[in-house]
């Protein structure tokens, strides 16, 4: 799984069996997102998600090595991540809207992969997430968060809108909940961040995210790697659904039918029929 990972200055990728940890390495600018950042998160994602066992629908490559299941995402330091860097921002009042345009769709390239990536993404937040950073908080499917945390749409402060991460906020708070803080613009602490649902775990401090992490991750480990990923996929065909309810329940039979008859849906029927643990749940041995 080391082979040809992606060279990276800001971005610090560890993998460890079918788990990668990815951290955003700048603590001295509170891991803020400039270009070098944005990229080689980008290509880490991607490689990632290419290793993944739900996409290559396999727990082990060819060689015997792990497939990855579980993505945590985490910043060093006391902060998270303060969202764009200043030069970013500075520079974004100097470009030309071409340019501004790219940077754009730069940003929704990382916001996207790290939404959709077929593995089950965690993050561990400590300290700020702003603008930027809170929209990567919502692209996770599970946040653990310090006591200390703050998250904001700040994007409201500068006379501009969330709009880029606006999709993934929206879809993690809802529409009343979005409009809200993308007028307020001002910074959520962690009650309210674990009460609209931004986050899912408030823990004391830093130090104890990593229990936190470990408890979702075992969690986790007793899924179906394949059933992760296509949770995404169903997930997305309630939100997009434009049909009628005949049609929507025809496609859900569909989904199901096509679920039961892989591999993996044949091994977690058996397993619970020969009342023995799937092939994709870790020997509590080992």
């Amino acid at each position: 799984m080391m082979d040809h990972q992606p060279p990276t200055e800001h971005v610090q990728l560890l993998i460890d069996g079918a788990h990668a940890t990815v951290s955003l390495s700048r603590p001295e600018k509170f891991n803020a997102l400039n270009v070098p950042l944005i990229t080689e998160l980008i290509d880490v994602l991607e490689w990632t998600a290419d290793r993944s066992a739900g996409r290559m629908n396999a727990l082990h490559d060819a060689e015997g090595r792990p497939y990855l299941r579980t993505l945590v995402l985490k910043g060093e330091g006391r902060h998270f991540c303060a969202g764009a860097d200043i030069n970013m921002m500075r520079d974004a009042g100097a470009n030309t809207p071409e340019e501004n345009r790219r940077d754009s769709e730069r940003l929704d390239r990382l916001f996207h992969g790290l939404w959709s990536h077929p593995c089950f993404t965690i993050g561990a937040v400590q300290g700020v997430a702003l603008g930027g950073g809170a929209g990567l908080v919502a692209c996770c499917d599970y946040v653990a968060a310090t006591a200390n945390v703050r998250i904001a749409l700040s994007e409201g402060k500068l006379g501009i809108l969330p709009a880029v991460i606006g999709p993934y906020v929206y879809r993690r708070l809802g529409s009343a909940t979005f409009r809200r803080l993308a007028m307020q613009a001002s910074r959520v602490e962690a009650e309210e961040a674990l009460r609209i649902g931004f986050v899912e775990r408030v823990v004391d401090g830093a130090d104890d995210l990593p229990s936190a992490i470990e408890d979702i991750v075992a969690e986790v480990m007793t899924t179906g790697p394949s059933a992760v990923t296509l949770a995404k996929e169903l997930t997305l065909g309630f939100d997009r659904w434009t049909g009628d309810d005949p049609a929507l329940r025809t496609w859900t039979l569909d989904f199901t039918s096509r679920m039961r008859g892989s591999d993996e849906g044949q091994e977690g029927l058996s397993s619970f029929l020969e009342k023995r643990p799937p092939n994709w749940k870790p020997d509590p041995e080992a």
